[in-house]
Order: structure tokens, then C-alpha cells, then sequence
């Protein structure tokens, strides 16, 4: 008797702590549970304590309020220019509703997952590749649209809806690298050609401006050249016309400059007359016409006209003795290898009036 009251005992301690277990639910943060009582909706239980009536109210569903992600698998699509591409996509939802997400539709992750694939392939579909790859924002605002309005009847909030991946055709692909090589090439070479436009523009004006400033420092040292010459020449007229010099100076000066010209390494041949006493009268009375183009007579100014006549005479020897000396090679060279020249006559030679040329010189 005493072992069938200690097993009724038993019994009773758990139907009790049964009963309470059942009346007792304590539902978690951002979690909605939904209970029936006797197969029909009742209530939903909020975050915290919450008390059933034991045998009689049941839990139906334990509904996620957070926002959730979901990844959907590459689905093939078709373009509107026939060019089937696979598309990954990701979906944001959160359910807002749990009575709705739970009474009024079965499985509503797996509708709204072939929801998204029917709108993307509508959208897909009147789009070509190109357009479909540069537009993913256009694509996620209209999918995001057309999944927010469909589900708002069952209690979920579609929040985004992200294009993860496109990826066109093997051969598409390879076709797209060949023409994006293609454009960069392209752009490489427009930039190496202006990048050679610009350096022979400005390698152009560099010679231009350089050009310009040799013209310019060759004109002002013309100009400098030229203005120093004047001035030198019109130094030496002065100084010409303030001595007021005689005949015989004018002859010793041209004397002296005979052995410089006679040295000459640019002379080959230079022939002078053998009579260089009737030369020397004919330069006399033509310096002697210079001398009257002057306008007065020379001033001695203190020098001994008898030394300067005997310096003027032994100049005219040791000229007359050159001179023969050059006759001698010239005849002697002519009669090796050239031909005999034409007869000069002397007041030709030294600049007669008689006579329109200079002296005969050949150059090498």
C-alpha cells in the first residue's frame, strides 16, 4: 500500500512540474511567438515572461524579427540580345508582421526566393549585356520595388536587394578583354602621339626663340662691327687730313706694304712689271692727284726731306730687288708648266689710268 502512494505521489510531482512548464514560456529579445489555443490564433508573445494555459495553448511558430540576409544561387538569364548570363544575387528582409509571415503564406523564404528570380529575369530581359552590366542600380530599385509590393501582404519588409555577380559567356568574355586591350591601346597611343606633338611644338619654339636671338646678337654685332669701322675709318681720314701728307710718304708707305703682299700664302703666281722706275713714276702722279684732292700743301713739320727721300730711295731698291727676284721664279715657273701670259703693262700693274683692272694675281 505504502509503494502505490509513493509512485501516486511520484506521478502527481510530475504532472505538476509538466503543467507548470507549459504555463510558463519565456520568449527571447527581437523573437515573436505565435500561440493557438486549440488549433486556432490566440495571441502572440512578446520578449519576456509570458503564462499559457497548460494542455490547452500551444506554440505555432517562433518568428526571427531581425533583419536577415539571404544568398541566392547564380541563376541563368537571358538578354534581350540573346546572351545567357548567371547572376548571383542577396537579399535583405525582415519580417514585420508574424501572424501574416506565418498564417498567410507556407514557406515564405522560398517565395520570396522565386519571386526575385521571376522579376530579374523580366528585368534581365529587356535589357542587352551592356546595359545590364553598367545598370545594377537601376536593377536593384526595381527589383527592390516590385519584392517590397508583392510581400507587404505577407508580413515582410524586402529593405534591399543587391546584384552580387553578372557573369556573361566564356567567349563574351574573352571577347570584352580583346576589345578593352584593344581601347587601351588605343588610348596609349593617342597619349604617346600627343605626348610627340607637344615635344616638337616646343622643341619647334625653343630653335624659333633660339634662331631669333642668334639673328639678333649677329645684327647688333653687324651693327657694333659696322659703327667701329666708321669710326675707325673716319679716325684715320682725320688723321690723314690733319698731317696733310706729301707724295713721296704716300709712295714710302706703299713700298713698305709690297714684301706683306708679295708673303701673301694665298698667292700662287703674282706678277709685277721690270720697269718699276717708270711703275713708281706713274704711282707718284697719281698719289700726286690724291695729294691735290686734299687741298693743300704738305707740312714737313720739322722732318729733314733729305732723309726722308734717301729712306723712300733705299725702300724702292730693296722693292725693285724683290720684285726681280719674283720675276725670275715666275718666268722660271711658266717656262716649267704654264703657258706665257699676255703682256701686263706697267701702269696696269699698279693701277694706271690707262688701265680698268689691278694686278694680275691667280689665285690657288
Amino acid at each position: 500500500m505504502e509503494v502505490v502512494l509513493a509512485i501516486l505521489g511520484i506521478v502527481i510531482v510530475m504532472f505538476a512540474v509538466i503543467t507548470l512548464a507549459k504555463s510558463v514560456r519565456i520568449v527571447p529579445q527581437q523573437r515573436m511567438d505565435v500561440v493557438e489555443r486549440l488549433g486556432k490564433y490566440k495571441r502572440t508573445l512578446s520578449p519576456g515572461l509570458n503564462l499559457l494555459v497548460p494542455f490547452v495553448d500551444a506554440v505555432r511558430t517562433k518568428v526571427d524579427m531581425r533583419e536577415q540576409v539571404v544568398s541566392f544561387p547564380p541563376q541563368p538569364v537571358i538578354t534581350s540580345d540573346n546572351l545567357v548570363v548567371s547572376i548571383d544575387t542577396v537579399l535583405y528582409f525582415k519580417v514585420v508582421d508574424p501572424v501574416r509571415a506565418t498564417y498567410e503564406i507556407s514557406h515564405f523564404l522560398q517565395a520570396i526566393e522565386q519571386l526575385t528570380v521571376t522579376t530579374l529575369r523580366n528585368v534581365i530581359g529587356s535589357l542587352d549585356l551592356e546595359r545590364a552590366l553598367t545598370s545594377r542600380d537601376q536593377i536593384n530599385k526595381h527589383l527592390s520595388s516590385v519584392l517590397d509590393e508583392t510581400t507587404g501582404r505577407w508580413g515582410i519588409k524586402v529593405t534591399r536587394v543587391e546584384i552580387k555577380a553578372i557573369e556573361p559567356p566564356p567567349s563574351i568574355r574573352d571577347s570584352m578583354e580583346k576589345q578593352m586591350r584593344a581601347e587601351r591601346e588605343r588610348r596609349a597611343t593617342i597619349l604617346n602621339a600627343e605626348g610627340h606633338k607637344q615635344a616638337a611644338i616646343l622643341t619647334a619654339e625653343g630653335e624659333k626663340q633660339a634662331a631669333v636671338l642668334r639673328a639678333d646678337g649677329d645684327r647688333q654685332s653687324r651693327i657694333l662691327q659696322a659703327e667701329g669701322q666708321a669710326k675707325a675709318i673716319r679716325t684715320v681720314f682725320d688723321a690723314i687730313h690733319q698731317a696733310n701728307p706729301s707724295q713721296k710718304v704716300l709712295a714710302y708707305q706703299y713700298l713698305q706694304s709690297l714684301p706683306q703682299i708679295a708673303n701673301g700664302t694665298a698667292n700662287k703666281v703674282w706678277i709685277l712689271p721690270t720697269e718699276l722706275t717708270r711703275a713708281l713714276e706713274g704711282l707718284g702722279g697719281a698719289l700726286g692727284g690724291l695729294a691735290n684732292t686734299v687741298g693743300d700743301e704738305p707740312r714737313h713739320g720739322g722732318l729733314d726731306p733729305v732723309a726722308v727721300e734717301r729712306e723712300a730711295t733705299e725702300a724702292a731698291e730693296e722693292a725693285a730687288a724683290e720684285a726681280r727676284r719674283l720675276d725670275a721664279e715666275v718666268r722660271q715657273a711658266e717656262a716649267e708648266a704654264l703657258p706665257a701670259p699676255d703682256p701686263i703693262p706697267p701702269t696696269a700693274a699698279l693701277g694706271g689710268a690707262d688701265y680698268d683692272g689691278a694686278a694680275h694675281i691667280e689665285k690657288r
